[in-house]
């Protein structure tokens, strides 16, 4: 049986008092650069989804730090190239956005099938960097929420 990604999930913006943010660089296309995303699955809320991700991509306790929804939808249209990921005809997601502040920035442990490395940037630094706009505009919204 075949199951498919809903299309619904958080884009979370793991960030530091000081405006610092992480980024990492997937692993199944090199040189594109993002927070940590990620389909909700069957039954969960979309905090449960968020704590889930984090933990699966960077092996943090979001439920340790401060987790705040922004209240921030954007439906867009899925890449071709992972639109396979989805039930036929399925194409486009809505995106919910999140953040985690952390103290300081931590050392994560990346799911190596999903992300090459990771590294913490200055917040517009971070935004120049994100390939995904919505992960780009997610961003530049810390210099609001600092």
């Amino acid at each position: 049986m075949i199951v498919h990604k809903i299309p619904v999930s958080v884009l979370v913006v793991i960030y530091t008092q000081d405006g610092q943010v992480l980024l990492m660089e997937r692993a199944d296309a090199p040189g594109f650069w993002q927070s940590v995303t990620g389909s909700q699955d069957e039954g969960e809320t979309l905090e449960q989804t968020a704590i889930r991700e984090v933990r699966e991509e960077t092996g943090l306790d979001a439920s340790q730090f401060e987790l705040t929804p922004w209240d921030i939808e954007t439906r867009y249209e899925i890449y071709e190239r992972w639109r396979h990921r989805y039930a036929p005809g399925v194409t486009h997601n809505t995106e919910h956005v999140f953040g985690l502040r952390l103290p300081r920035p931590l050392p994560v442990v990346l799911a190596p099938r999903e992300h090459l490395r990771y590294v913490w940037l200055p917040w517009d630094a971070a935004a120049e960097r994100c390939f995904s706009s919505s992960n780009a505009a997610a961003v530049r919204l810390l210099a609001t929420r600092l």
